[in-house]
């Protein structure tokens, strides 16, 4: 009686000596990519509900949430955060500064890749480092900015006090030199849009066209982070975390994914 069983545990013994016989990267990378295929259903872009009294539609703009930043899953103290909140919340400001620093300020909305493609276009001779201070907010905006920050070979920073969080670590992590405070409040959540509850054939058929969208933004993330050699299990942080909550980034974990190429002295 006790052969079935036997029979029916061998497979299972069979994956488990495969398993340990693959190196801790490699096993790190497995676990990466099988959590992204089995999260892509749940994650959604970084957006406030559509219009309530507007009917659904894919046309309609999505307007940027701001990302929690008062507390996180992280272990320890979270990050004094010293920029106005009220500026925060203002659509993204692009000044450039003294010494070729460019800034970026407050909430990344549509619209503001194609105002930063302006400026660089205007005055990129000028620029050499993009200074950011942003809760996040568009994710497509976000990554062109990101993209284009790497063509133009800039560097990025965070000073200390300042925010990045949501999807401005994208930008931040486009950079060919990324400095950083350890007083620096880099966090990442979960992306998502709270507009596609319902039943109705339109609720339905933006559900999935959210879904479809997560999984090639989801795709573009990890590529832009590949691209600048940031390891891409930073982003499983941000799958772990509920989008009410910010997952803010130690020191050590930022040198240790790469994130961090300069650590900045206070």
């Amino acid at each position: 009686m006790t052969a079935p069983a036997t029979t029916a545990a061998a497979p299972l013994r069979r994956a488990v000596q495969r398993l340990g016989a693959i190196d801790d990267g490699a096993l790190l990378r497995l676990v990466f990519f099988a959590l992204l295929a089995g999260v892509a259903a749940m994650l959604f872009v970084d957006f406030r509900e559509l219009a309530a009294t507007q009917d659904a539609s894919l046309d309609q703009p999505l307007q940027p949430i701001l990302p929690p930043a008062l507390e996180g899953p992280n272990p320890g103290p979270m990050p004094a955060i010293t920029t106005d909140p009220a500026l925060l919340q203002q659509p993204l400001d692009i000044a450039l500064g003294s010494g070729g620093v460019l800034t970026l300020t407050g909430t990344i909305d549509p619209g503001a890749a194609a105002r930063f493609a302006s400026e660089i276009a205007a005055r990129g001779e000028y620029v050499q480092t993009v200074q950011l201070d942003s809760p996040g907010g568009a994710v497509r905006d976000a990554l062109a900015i990101g993209e284009l920050i790497h063509d133009k070979g800039l560097a990025t920073q965070v000073l200390a006090g300042a925010l990045c969080a949501s999807s401005c670590p994208i930008i931040f992590a486009a950079g060919t030199t990324r400095s950083a405070s350890p007083a620096s409040a880099i966090g990442v959540h979960q992306l998502y849009a709270t507009a596609l509850a319902g039943a109705t054939p339109d609720a339905l058929r933006m559900a999935g066209a959210a879904m479809s969208d997560a999984q090639a933004t989801t795709a573009e993330i990890i590529t832009a982070l590949t691209r600048s050699g940031v390891d891409p299990a930073l982003w499983l942080h941000a799958l772990q975390t509920p989008p009410e909550r910010l997952y803010y980034f130690s020191v050590e974990e930022m040198q240790r994914l790469n994130l961090v190429t300069v650590l900045l002295q206070d």
